[in-house]
Formats: C-alpha cells, structure tokens, sequence
C-alpha cells in the first residue's frame, strides 16, 4: 500500500457514450394543452411531441429529433403567449386606470372652476 503524498488518482477511461436520443417534451405539451392553450399553441405541441416519442421508439432518430424540434418550438410559442399577454394586458389595465383618474381630477377641477367663479363676475 502507498501511503506517500501526493496521490495520484487514477479515475477509469470514459466510455464512449451513446447516440443521444432526443427529448420529445410531452409533459411540456400537455400542460400546454390543459392549462394555457393559446391559439391552440399547446394542442399542437402535443401533436409533435407524441410524433416524436413514436419515431424515438421506432428508432428514427432524424425524425424524431425533427418533431422533437418542432414541439420544443410550439411549446416555447404557448407559454411565451401564456405569459406575455395577461402581462400586457394588465399593463393596459393599470395604465388606463391611471389615465382615466387623471382624466377625472381635472374635470372635477374644471367643473368646479366654472361654477366656483360665478361670484367674482357678478361683482
């Protein structure tokens, strides 16, 4: 045994691994599917994603990194949708709730100018 400092690990060779398969992101596309469906964004999703599960266990791995490619792509397209929209449209909503109780003081300064300054134009 080889109680000397410092020791040199000798860690085992790195196999060569295997073609990767490619993700299909079905679990992706179905939340897409049942809770932010866009423009049926998510149904579509869902479509590629199970084309590309059946091309992975068929064993087309072109194929199903194609469909698996076009999920990915769909899915990112629904919860960008899912997400940037409510956004901007509460932006909207607030930015008109600003505007519109701007819009009420000055009336309510308008209206209290005219009827308020009726006394100096009878003297």
């Amino acid at each position: 045994m080889d109680t000397s400092y410092p020791r040199e690990e000798r860690w085992p060779p790195k196999r060569a691994s295997p073609p990767s398969t490619p993700r299909d992101h079905l679990i992706w596309a179905i939340f897409n599917t049942l809770y932010m469906n866009f423009c049926c964004l998510g149904f579509v999703a869902l479509a590629f994603a199970i084309k590309a599960r059946d091309r992975k266990v068929l064993g087309d791995v072109e194929a199903a990194r194609h469909f698996s490619s076009k999920a990915r792509c769909y899915n990112t397209l629904a919860t960008a949708c899912s997400v940037v929209l409510p956004l901007l449209l509460g932006a909207l909503i607030v930015t008109g709730v600003i505007h519109l109780s701007k819009l009420a003081q000055e009336s309510v300064g308008f209206f209290t100018y005219q009827f308020g300054g009726s006394d100096d134009e009878d003297q």
